[in-house]
């Protein structure tokens, strides 16, 4: 890389790491810009799933705050975010790298759907259950760990907009506020992060001055991510799932 490209992909890392925090969806910014400095596919999709960990590991703890009182929960779903993430990065390098491209824009469109309507659907839900007096499971239950486990799938493979898919189906299935169901999913998009790039250490070919620009500027870009994300209102940050999750299915097709 020459230093305009460097300083190309750093630059990228900062929006990548803001951005995951926030919503999800930054490897739609730091995938494209590694491929334009001339790195093979698959080389800078684990270049970059490696480089983006300590931006999630920062957003999560920009995040502390929300995630207390939650730590029998994201234990939960973290073990479902780990088997999915490690079955999702063996599927990389044992599949053709187009495997995905037809179906993963249908999913981030079915979690936008989802995270517009939400709200109603957790208030169906919440009349269900007081009419049914069963209440509602913390951890929301087998039908979100398997959600979620085969996100994380999806997430190992690629990440782009894994974190939309989290909260949709977190918001749908747990009666929670959108900024501590946040705080879960950038946990769970560490922990899938984390072992997926585990994985590629061993068995996978990377870019060493990729994935430290990328580290560097997605843990800055955490912290930046978690300021402006904590203050954002239920609907504001719902709007902003939407627009982003909608630039990322435009961005999914035209590739």
């Amino acid at each position: 890389m020459n230093i305009w490209e460097m300083l190309a992909v750093f630059a990228a890392g900062i929006s990548a790491g803001t951005i995951n925090t926030i919503v999800g969806s930054g490897t739609l910014i730091t995938f494209p810009v590694l491929l334009a400095t001339g790195l093979p596919p698959v080389t800078a999709t684990v270049s970059n799933a490696l480089g983006l960990i300590p931006g999630s590991v920062s957003g999560a703890i920009g995040y502390r705050e929300e995630l207390k009182g939650q730590g029998r929960r994201v234990l939960g779903l973290a073990v479902g975010a780990l088997i999915g993430g490690l079955t999702g990065a063996t599927l990389l390098l044992a599949l053709p790298s187009t495997a995905f491209e037809t179906i993963v824009p249908i999913l981030v469109a079915l979690a936008l759907v989802l995270v517009i309507l939400q709200p109603r659907i957790s208030k169906a839900v919440q009349r269900r259950r007081e009419h049914s007096g069963i209440p509602a499971r913390p951890d929301g239950g087998p039908l979100l760990f398997v959600g979620l486990m085969l996100a994380s799938v999806y997430g190992g493979y690629f990440t782009a907009a894994q974190g939309i898919i989290y909260l949709s189906l977190m918001g749908m299935l747990l009666d929670d506020t959108m900024q501590r169901l946040n705080a879960v999913k950038n946990v769970l998009a560490a922990v899938v992060n984390s072992i997926a790039a585990l994985f590629f250490l061993f068995v996978a070919d990377f870019d060493w001055t990729a994935v430290v620009l990328i580290a560097v500027g997605s843990a800055l870009g955490g912290q930046i991510g978690a300021r402006i994300g904590r203050r954002l209102s239920p609907t504001v940050l719902r709007v902003l799932i939407v627009t982003v999750g909608t630039a990322a299915i435009v961005q999914l097709l035209l590739r």
